[in-house]
C-alpha cells in the first residue's frame, strides 16, 4: 500500500491508438503481482490506529474440483467493498485460504484417482493410482481400488494443491485484491495446530464432550453428519397400514413408510387430544410379526390428522423418534448399523419371540430395501397388512452432499456445546448475533431462527481420513476394553499431533491397543471445526508454547487486528460457518470474530435454483471471463444488490463490457488535448482552480453529488448503490457533457500561462474534463478494475496505480463544483431536442440549424443561455435561438435545418 495518500502528479498523457479491454488481464495481473501493489503493510498497521485498519475474514472456497459463477459472485462484491476502504487509507488486511479438508475433497479424490480409503491396509510406498491424474469416474465403491489411510491422504495432499493453483490463477484473472503473501490451507500445520489448540482448550472449559448417542449416519460416506449439514428433500415411499393388537384382540392401525423398523418399535404415540385414542394411554400392544410389547403413550408432537393419527415409535427412525426416546424415557432397540444394513444377530428382545425365525432368516444383514420388502411380503401373509401400500413422496433428511437418505445410528461422537442442549449458552450466542451487523440488516433473523431452532449440539466429529484429526488418545484397561472416560491430551507444544501414528506422552508405540495401554481417536474433526477459526489461523493466533514467528504466530499482529471487521459470505452458510465462528470466538475470546457480516445472495440457473458444484448444475467462469473480460462480469456481480439472489445474465454481462469499453474511450478523448497550463510559479495547475464555465461547473457540481452519494452506500456496505449512481452519471457525462463541450476543448493552442477571454474557457474545458476523469476512474475502480487501471496508466507515472489513490471528497472538487448541478441536464435536454429534430428529418447530426426557439420555465431558460455557446457548437446551430417562456418543460421547436442552400 502507498504510504502516500495524495493523487500522484500527472504526467503528459501516453494514448493507445484504439484503445480496448481486451488482453488488460493479462497485462495488470503480472503489473499487480510483480509490484506487490495489494500487500499489507503489516509494520505501519501495527503503528496505526485501529480504525485506520479494515481486516476481512475471506472465505476459503472449497478446494476440490473448479470455482463457479457462485463464487466469482459473492468474491466480487466483498472485493469491492475491500477495495472501497483501502482508497479510504485504510490498511488493509485481505488473506486468502484453501478449505481442502473433508468429504468434498475425499470425494473428488476417490473419482479423480479411482481409489477408496481403507483404514485396514498398511502403507504402500510404491502405490500408483490406476487413473493417474485422470478426470474418469468411479460410478461404484466396489470399481474402485482400495488403498491404506496414509496413501488415500498422500493423494488428497497432492491432488488439492492443483486444485489450489488454479482456483488461485482464477482469482488473479477475476482481479481480487487480495495479499497473496497471507494464505493458509485448512490442512496444513497451522491450521491443524490453531484447530487442535482450540478444542483442547473447548475439552478442558468442559465446552466440548464425547457422547454414545444416536445421530444422523451417511451410508455411503459412512460419517456422522451435524443438524447444519442436513437438507430436506421429496423421497419416494409409500403408506403402509398395519395393525398392532391389543390384550383384548383388539387391532389398532398404525400408517407406516417404514415397516422394516416395525422390528425397532418401543412405543405407539398419540396427540394427547386425540379423542380416539385416548383410552389406551397407558395401555400396551404387541407387534405384529414380532409380538413384542410396547405402551401406547402421548405426546403434543403427534399429528392427529396425519394418517391414522397414531404412529410408532421406533429406534430411530427420524429425529422425531429421537426427542420422543429422550423426553419419554424409552428403552434403546437400534438395528440398523453403520453400513445402513440391519444388525446381523438376532436382538435380544425378538429372540424367543414370534419373529425369531423371519428376522434370522431374511433381515438379519440385510439392506433397509431387502428388509422392507421382506417384511411387507410376511406382513401380507400374517393378514397384519390392510390393502396394499400407498405410494407418497415423502421428506427425508439427506447429507447436503449426499444421494442417499440419512439413517440414524448410535456411536460415540465428539460435540461442541453450541445452545442446542443449554438454554443459557443458546441466550448467549442470541445476544452475540444481537451486536452483529448483518448487511443486509435482514439476514439477522436468519441467525436468529436458526440458533433458535437448534435441538442438539454441534457433532464435530466424523469418520473420515483427510481432515484435523481429534487430538486425542484413550487408555486401554486390563481387559483390552478402551477407557474413553480416561482422555489422553498433548501439551500445546507438541501440536499437530497424528494420534493414530503418535503416542501420548509416557507410553511407547509397542502399547498401542494393547491391555494397558492406549489407542488413538482415530477420527477427524468436521471441516467447519477448522474453518470457523479462520481469523485466528489467518491473523496469528498465538500457539501454546511456540515463539512467535514459529507456526505461523504472530501475538502482536493478532492483538491489534482482532476482531476483525468484515465477514463476507452467502446467506446459505449463516447456520454452518457464520453461526460455528460465532460460537468459537464466544468461547475462546468472549467477544464477536468481528463487527459486520456482508452476506451475498446466490447466482440461480434458469430454473431458479441455487448453482452449486454438487447439484451439478454449476458453470465455470472461465469462458464468462474469456468472452467478455473480467471487469464486465466484476459489473454483473456488483450491479446485484446486498443479499439477493440473481440469475444468470449474459445481457448483464455485456452492459458490463459496454461500460468499461466506454470508459476507455471517453478517457482518451478526456486526455488528448496535452497539457495544462502551470501555476505562476511553474508548478502543474490546480485543475479546479482553472474551471470558470458554467456548463463545466455544473457537470463537477453534479459529480460532488455522485461523491457523496457513493461514499455514503460504500459505508453502507451497499456497493450496487454505489456503482448505479456512478455509472448513471457517468453515462450523462459521456452523452451529454462530452458532446457539449466538445468544440470548445478542441479550441486552440496556447502557452504556459492561463489565457483569458475564448481560450480561458477551453482551458475550462479541459481542467474539467481531466478532473471529472480522475474522480470517476476512482469512483468505478473498486468495480472495473482493469479499464480503470489501464487509463491510470496513460497519464500518471510508471508504478502508479488507482486502486491505492485516495478515494475522491468533494473537497478536492473545491470552488468547481460550485455551479448550479441542473444546468447539464437542462442544457442535455435542449440538445438532445436538437438532434431529434434532425432525427426525425432524416439528415446528418452534422446538418446546421439556422433558428430554433426553446421553450420552457424561466429558470431552465436561464440555464440554456448561460451555456448557449457550448449548446450552438454542439448542436451546428449558425443562427439565432430564441428563447419563449412557456410550459413546465423544457421543449425544442421550429426548429430550421439548413439544407443543399435551403432552409427546412
Amino acid at each position: 500500500m502507498t504510504s502516500a495518500r495524495h493523487l500522484d502528479p500527472a504526467r503528459p498523457a501516453t494514448l493507445p491508438e484504439r484503445p480496448t479491454v481486451d488482453g488488460l488481464e493479462e497485462k495488470w495481473v503480472a503489473v499487480w503481482k510483480d509490484r506487490d501493489v495489494f500487500a499489507f503493510d503489516r509494520e505501519a498497521a501495527l503503528q496505526a490506529d485501529r480504525s485506520q485498519i479494515f481486516a476481512v475474514d475471506t472465505p476459503p472456497p472449497t478446494a476440490s474440483g473448479s470455482l463457479h459463477l457462485g463464487h466469482v459472485f459473492g468474491y466480487t462484491q466483498a472485493d469491492c467493498l475491500a477495495r472501497y476502504h483501502r482508497m479510504t487509507g485504510k490498511h488493509v488486511f485481505y488473506p486468502i485460504g484453501w478449505d481442502d479438508n473433508g468429504l468434498p475433497t475425499e470425494r473428488r479424490v476417490q473419482n479423480y484417482y479411482g481409489v477408496r480409503g481403507d483404514a485396514t491396509l498398511p502403507y504402500d510406498p510404491g502405490f500408483t493410482p490406476p487413473q493417474q491424474g485422470g478426470e474418469g469416474k468411479s460410478a461404484k465403491a466396489a470399481d474402485q481400488v482400495p488403498v491404506g489411510r496414509a496413501n488415500f491422504i498422500e493423494l488428497c495432499e497432492e491432488l488439492t494443491v492443483i486444485d489450489e493453483k488454479a482456483f488461485e490463477d482464477t482469482f488473479r484473472r477475476l482481479g481480487l485484491a487480495i495479499d497473496w503473501n497471507i494464505q493458509y490451507r485448512t490442512i496444513d500445520d497451522r491450521s491443524r495446530a490453531v484447530a487442535q489448540q482450540a478444542f483442547l482448550r473447548n475439552l478442558a472449559r468442559g465446552e466440548a464432550y464425547q457422547a454414545e448417542a444416536p445421530g444422523l449416519w451417511d451410508i455411503t460416506f459412512q460419517t456422522a453428519v451435524a443438524q447444519a449439514e442436513l437438507e430436506a428433500r421429496d423421497y419416494p415411499g409409500a403408506y403402509h397400514r398395519v395393525a398392532y393388537h391389543r390384550p383384548s384382540g383388539e387391532r389398532v392401525y398404525v400408517e407406516t413408510t417404514r415397516p422394516e423398523l416395525i422390528c425397532s418399535v418401543v412405543a405407539l404415540i398419540a396427540h394427547p387430544d386425540d379423542e380416539r385414542y385416548q383410552p389406551l394411554f397407558g395401555t400396551t400392544v404387541t407387534s405384529p410379526l414380532f409380538g413384542v410389547e410396547v405402551p401406547v403413550l402421548a405426546h403434543e408432537l403427534a399429528e392427529p390428522d396425519k394418517g391414522s393419527g397414531i404412529v410408532m415409535c421406533c429406534t430411530f427412525g427420524d429425529m422425531t423418534d429421537v426427542q420422543w426416546w429422550r423426553e419419554l424415557s424409552l428403552p434403546t432397540r437400534s438395528v440398523i448399523t453403520r453400513n445402513g444394513r440391519l444388525q446381523s444377530e438376532t436382538p435380544s428382545w425378538i429372540a424367543g419371540g414370534p419373529g425369531e425365525e423371519l428376522y434370522a432368516g431374511q433381515l438379519a444383514g440385510k439392506t433397509t430395501h431387502s428388509a422392507r420388502e421382506a417384511v411387507v411380503a410376511a406382513l401380507r401373509e400374517s393378514g397384519d397388512l390392510e390393502g396394499e401400500p400407498q405410494k407418497t413422496q415423502r421428506k427425508a433428511n439427506f447429507y447436503e452432499k449426499g444421494d442417499k437418505p440419512l439413517e440414524i445410528v448410535t456411536s460415540r461422537q465428539w460435540f461442541i456445546r453450541n445452545g442446542g442442549k443449554d438454554e443459557s449458552v443458546r441466550e448467549d450466542l442470541l445476544a452475540r448475533g444481537e451486536k452483529l451487523d448483518f448487511h443486509p440488516a435482514f439476514m439477522q433473523t436468519r441467525y436468529r431462527n436458526w440458533v433458535g431452532g437448534l435441538n442438539g449440539d454441534w457433532l464435530i466429529s466424523r469418520q473420515r481420513f483427510f481432515g484435523v484429526q481429534i487430538p486425542v488418545w484413550y487408555a486401554v484397561d486390563a481387559d483390552g476394553e478402551v477407557d474413553h472416560d480416561t482422555v489422553l491430551v498433548p501439551s500445546a507444544d507438541r501440536l499437530p499431533i497424528d494420534p493414530m501414528s503418535e503416542v501420548p506422552e509416557g507410553y511407547t508405540e509397542d502399547q498401542r491397543d494393547q491391555p494397558g495401554g492406549f489407542t488413538g481417536d482415530p477420527d477427524i474433526m468436521d471441516t467447519w471445526a477448522t474453518s470457523s477459526l479462520s481469523p485466528q489461523i489467518a491473523a496469528g493466533w498465538p500457539v501454546a508454547g511456540r515463539p512467535d514467528g514459529e507456526l505461523g504466530n504472530d501475538s502482536a499482529l493478532f492483538d491489534k487486528i482482532f476482531p476483525f471487521d468484515m465477514r463476507p459470505q452467502g446467506h446459505d452458510i449463516i447456520r454452518t460457518w457464520l453461526f460455528a465462528t460465532v460460537v468459537r470466538s464466544h468461547y475462546e475470546h468472549d467477544s464477536l470474530p468481528w463487527s459486520d457480516a456482508y452476506i451475498n445472495g446466490w447466482i440461480l440457473d434458469p430454473d431458479r435454483k441455487k448453482m452449486s458444484k454438487s447439484k451439478g448444475n454449476a458453470t465455470t467462469p472461465i469462458d464468462m471471463l474469456e468472452a467478455n473480460g473480467t471487469d464486465a462480469v466484476r459489473y454483473w456481480a456488483a450491479a446485484a444488490r446486498p443479499g439477493v439472489d440473481t440469475i444468470d445474465d449474459p445481457n448483464q454481462v455485456k452492459v458490463g463490457r459496454r461500460l468499461a469499453m466506454k470508459l476507455v474511450n471517453a478517457s482518451k478523448f478526456a486526455l488528448s488535448f496535452g497539457d495544462l497550463p502551470a501555476g505562476a510559479d511553474g508548478s502543474p495547475a490546480d485543475d479546479a482552480a482553472l474551471v470558470t464555465e458554467p456548463i463545466d461547473r455544473s457537470m463537477l457540481a453534479g459529480l460532488a453529488q455522485v461523491v457523496e452519494r457513493a461514499t455514503a452506500a460504500y459505508e453502507a456496505w451497499d456497493y450496487s448503490t454505489a456503482l448505479d449512481v456512478t455509472e448513471s452519471f457517468f453515462w450523462t457525462f459521456c452523452d451529454d457533457y462530452l458532446e457539449l463541450v466538445k468544440e470548445r476543448a478542441y479550441g486552440g493552442s496556447f502557452g504556459d500561462e492561463v489565457p483569458s477571454g475564448p481560450e480561458q474557457a477551453t482551458v475550462s474545458a479541459r481542467a474539467a474534463l481531466r478532473l471529472a476523469l480522475s474522480v470517476q476512474l476512482r469512483l468505478l475502480a473498486p468495480v472495473l478494475s482493469f479499464a480503470t487501471e489501464e487509463v491510470w496508466s496513460w497519464w500518471h507515472e510508471e508504478g502508479s496505480s488507482v486502486h491505492v489513490q485516495p478515494w475522491p471528497t468533494v473537497e478536492e472538487l473545491g470552488a468547481a463544483a460550485g455551479g448550479d448541478a441542473a444546468l447539464l441536464g437542462i442544457v442535455g435536454q435542449a440538445l438532445t431536442g436538437l438532434r431529434k429534430a434532425k432525427s426525425e428529418a432524416k439528415v446528418k447530426m452534422r446538418t446546421e440549424i439556422s433558428a430554433a426557439t426553446v421553450a420552457g420555465p424561466a429558470a431552465d431558460l436561464d440555464r440554456v443561455r448561460a451555456a448557449l455557446g457550448d449548446l450552438s457548437a454542439a448542436g451546428k446551430v449558425t443562427g439565432e435561438v430564441a428563447f419563449a417562456e412557456e410550459g413546465e418543460e423544457l421543449a425544442v421547436r421550429d426548429v430550421q435545418l439548413v439544407l443543399e442552400d435551403s432552409t427546412v
